[in-house]
């Protein structure tokens, strides 16, 4: 029976003896064993398995399949008898903390807003939630987290129960079950009632703490980012260290960070500015520039090392200075050919006939309009080959 799992009999458990009753590999070749009881909780109710060792060989997954716990090993195990188990107790406080944290913020959402909880996960860094709400504001936040946190405070027992389905009337479950036998509910009195398999500690102040960090819109739902107990702190040590070293960076206190970062934003807008204008002086005496070596009203010319970008920008410079010439610009990166053709308003030839042109001899794809085109393909050929295909169809 469930209930007799050593990890529902005692969350606390360290370490366990007990014996090996099957050892096999599973469908990829990973050694994992089964053994008559363990302490070690598998996947499950959004909860991560527990790791640790067994006989000193590190477990690395632990997993129910087929009705039987499977423990993946490291290595084979090759051995008869009693087996001893240690849970790696860290990562199982820490998944304690933050499943229960979850009931209690779950369980705020509901009592203050009706905001029911649709899915949790718990992360490596990060816990989650996904609340049935399309809007959840900084105040309902704030007064969920505060609520949490008193029921932490308050270090209320922390109780679990096996009942019948008969005897789950007697309860104000916070949401209907999806089991009807074995039953397990986690109770705080008098705040949370609910079904659940996961391991959970004796008391809600063992819990330490929630911190709620962001959320995030997921179609019609909204997404909780939050921490537990310890990660509250690593969460802290870490956004400290950043906000010493963008201090360090800015020259500034940790007060006026924000205002350093806005002066620092507002000269980089500035810059940006100031270069797409010489940029644009740049290409515009380039464009010139090339108008000066047209040969039959056409501008040809082969480039390596630029951005398609800058290409188009510089055919429709060329084309706006002189209404009778055609651009021919050809760009080439790596393994890629592409090409742009562009016409004065004063041109009647389709631009069009050029990147069919184009396209068909480096297999390539593009479009656009009579006045302009633009693709790009295999390198096929050498770009100053492609640009003689073009000035071919354009003659």
């Amino acid at each position: 029976m469930l209930k007799d799992r050593l990890y529902y009999q005692d969350a606390y458990i360290k370490k366990f003896t007990t014996q090996i009753i099957k050892e096999s590999q599973d469908s990829d070749g990973n050694w994992y064993v089964v053994l008559e009881n363990t302490a070690f909780y598998p996947t499950g109710g959004g909860q991560p398995h527990d790791t640790g060792t067994i006989n000193g060989i590190d477990v690395l997954n632990v997993e129910e399949v087929d009705g039987e716990i499977r423990h993946t090993l490291d290595e084979k195990l090759n051995i008869t008898g009693d087996v001893e188990g240690i849970i790696d107790w860290s990562r199982r406080f820490d998944h304690m903390q933050q499943h229960t944290g979850q009931h209690i913020l779950t369980a705020a959402f509901v009592e203050l807003f009706g905001f029911q909880t649709e899915s949790f996960h718990l992360g490596k860094e990060l816990c989650t939630i996904d609340l049935a709400a399309e809007n959840v504001n900084a105040e309902h936040l704030e007064a969920a987290e505060k609520l949490a946190n008193d029921i932490i405070l308050e270090n209320l027992p922390i109780e679990t129960k096996w009942v019948t389905e008969d005897e789950l009337e007697q309860y104000s479950l916070r949401k209907e079950l999806a089991v009807t036998d074995e039953i397990r509910l986690v109770i705080i009195p008098d705040f949370d009632y609910n079904g659940c398999g996961g391991t959970h500690p004796s008391s809600t102040g063992q819990i330490s703490g929630i911190k709620i960090l962001f959320t995030e819109k997921q179609k019609r739902k909204v997404r909780v980012h939050f921490v537990c107990g310890g990660r509250i702190l690593q969460q802290l040590h870490r956004k400290n260290a950043i906000l010493s070293e963008a201090t360090r960076q800015l020259s500034a206190p940790e007060d006026r960070v924000n205002d350093a970062v806005e002066k620092l934003l507002a000269t980089n807008r500035l810059l940006e500015k100031t270069f797409k204008e010489s940029q644009e002086s740049l290409l515009k005496y380039e464009a010139k520039d090339l108008l000066t070596k047209k040969d039959n009203k056409i501008v040809k010319q082969v480039f390596t090392g630029r951005t398609m970008q800058e290409i188009q920008s510089l055919a429709r410079m060329i084309v706006g200075l002189d209404d009778n010439v055609i651009a021919l610009l050809v760009l080439e990166n790596e393994n890629r050919l592409q090409y742009v053709a562009a016409k004065g308003s004063n041109v009647s030839m389709s631009m069009k006939q050029i990147s069919d042109t184009a396209r068909s001899v480096i297999n390539g794809k593009g479009g656009g309009k009579d006045d302009f085109v633009q693709g790009g393909g295999e390198r096929t050929m050498t770009a100053e080959e492609l640009l003689d295909k073009m000035v071919e169809c354009v003659l």
